[in-house]
């Protein structure tokens, strides 16, 4: 299996629907073998049976009875076959055809990577202006919190190698939206490559995001990737040692081990 497509699934109805098709029309073209995987996210039932019907022989359904956005997308990285795993969310809000920019021979070398809507060759498309402003606002954040380097850490594409895959997942902790935040700065720790891809983003009515409610979470849990980093919790054998205390009040990474391995490698 050479890609694994997962999407997790809370009560997205027609869109899912919508986006599995646009999924195996543009995998049936390819010359690769592929997946799709399905995270349902909740309880059972939540799903409307013709999408399972429906799906496809390149679909596969899973249900992760835990809630949160991350606990969906943990079991779907920790299930797939794919030599590369694929991050996409259910409202497809990117051309399909984009998936591509994240695989080799675009992406080549790189354990990790990411898609960005701010860095230069990304466009935005339609999104409301609170959103975005929401959206540059956590990032701004986390940048100063704990990951300097990246661009845009919650757009909802992002491919990683199967080798990266199941050491950084089965580190994660965090099950709600900031689990993306979490695994980028483990990666980081562990001196994954890491690339950030442009991409063309197109805002999709629908979400289920609690503005309020769950951007006071996401501040939340950027608190404790950085009581986790103190704590050591992320360090793995092969780690060359933990971010210091000092790097975390400023908001900088410091280098680990010394090596240029702390900067974003493009």
């Amino acid at each position: 299996m050479y890609l694994t497509i997962i999407v997790p699934a809370y009560r997205e109805g027609d869109r899912l629907w919508s986006t599995l098709e646009c999924l195996q029309r543009y995998l049936a073209a390819q010359h690769y073998a592929s997946e799709v995987l399905v995270v349902e996210n909740g309880e059972a039932g939540e799903s409307d049976s013709r999408l399972r019907r429906g799906g496809g022989s390149l679909v596969r359904w899973i249900r992760e009875p835990r809630r949160g956005k991350g606990a969906a997308v943990r079991r779907g990285m920790l299930e797939a076959d794919g030599r590369f795993r694929f991050l996409c969310d259910a409202d497809l809000a990117m051309p399909v055809g984009q998936i591509a920019r994240f695989l080799p021979p675009l992406v080549s070398g790189r354990d990790v990577a990411i898609g960005s809507r701010e860095i230069p060759g990304a466009r935005r498309h339609h999104q409301p202006m609170l959103r975005r402003l929401m959206g540059r606002t956590f990032n701004q954040f986390v940048r100063w919190s704990v990951l300097p380097d990246f661009a845009d850490t919650q757009c909802g594409f992002k491919c990683f190698a199967a080798a990266a895959a199941e050491d950084l997942f089965r580190a994660q902790s965090i099950d709600a939206m900031s689990f993306d935040v979490e695994v980028l700065y483990i990666a980081r720790q562990r001196n994954n490559r890491i690339q950030e891809v442009p991409i063309d983003g197109y805002h999709r009515d629908g979400t289920s995001v609690r503005i309020v409610r769950d951007s006071l979470q996401m501040v939340s849990d950027v608190m404790r990737i950085r009581h986790n980093a103190r704590a050591g919790r992320y360090a793995s054998s092969g780690s060359t040692g933990l971010i210091s205390e000092a790097a975390l009040r400023a908001g900088r990474l410091a280098p680990l081990g010394g090596s240029a391995h702390s900067r974003r490698e493009r």
